[in-house]
């Protein structure tokens, strides 16, 4: 976890699990810090008090202590949800019912930052493959304008969201309301400036309200 000294503007969520992408993880830990935000990793911990995860180049290392279960979306001035392949492996649930939706831990707790999200109380973030987490429920990603990598372009249509291009690409960054979806590692410093003046001028609405 990564964490600056004791007062901070608050707390920006970000899910993760194993192959995690390495780049943006490097970036978080330097960006966000640097700019006031405590950087604070969450996953579904399986009964463990911690668990380490490692990312996709096997570089870096972080270990969870946050449960995904016992927190809620709001406790966060944003939520970013990490790239490679950690969604997918997020999205996992157990035991499965017919007809039913996804039940991971990881997207009923996104189900939750949605509602505040379109309630204008929360900002979301993904980046390159990281939307597979929204795509586990389509009624989470219907009509939403979204750009990400290419080769999950097909999921993300199925689950309904709306793919933005850029001539012959889909565009780095696009906002959409309250979520910033980014193209992929390439264009994280771009991601994380936008996602920073996102929530500073969220902190600032609720404050002259």
């Amino acid at each position: 976890m990564a964490s600056t000294a004791s007062k901070t503007l608050g707390k920006i969520g970000v899910l993760i699990e194993d192959h995690f992408d390495e780049i943006e993880f490097r970036a978080f830990n330097k960006f966000f810090p640097a700019n006031g935000y405590e950087v604070e990793y969450i996953s579904h911990l399986w009964n463990q008090e911690q668990l380490t995860f490692r990312g996709i180049e096997l570089t870096e290392e972080v270990t969870v202590t946050v449960e995904v279960n016992d927190i809620e979306p709001t406790d966060y001035e944003g939520i970013i949800l990490i790239g490679a392949y950690a969604m997918d492996r997020l999205r996992y649930q157990e035991h499965l019912k017919k007809g039913q939706p996804n039940q991971s831990p990881a997207v009923k707790f996104l189900r939750k930052a949605v509602k505040a999200m379109d309630a204008g109380r929360l900002k979301i973030g993904t980046i390159c493959h990281s939307l597979w987490l929204f795509c586990a429920d389509p009624e989470l990603l219907k009509n939403r304008e979204v750009t990400c990598a290419h080769n999950i372009l097909c999921d993300v249509q199925n689950a309904g969201g709306i793919i933005i291009f850029d001539g012959d690409g889909t565009k780095n960054i696009h906002i959409d309301d309250n979520l910033i979806t980014a193209k992929h590692p390439n264009v994280v410093t771009d991601f994380m400036e936008v996602f920073l003046k996102a929530i500073n001028e969220q902190k600032l609405q609720v404050v002259t309200r």
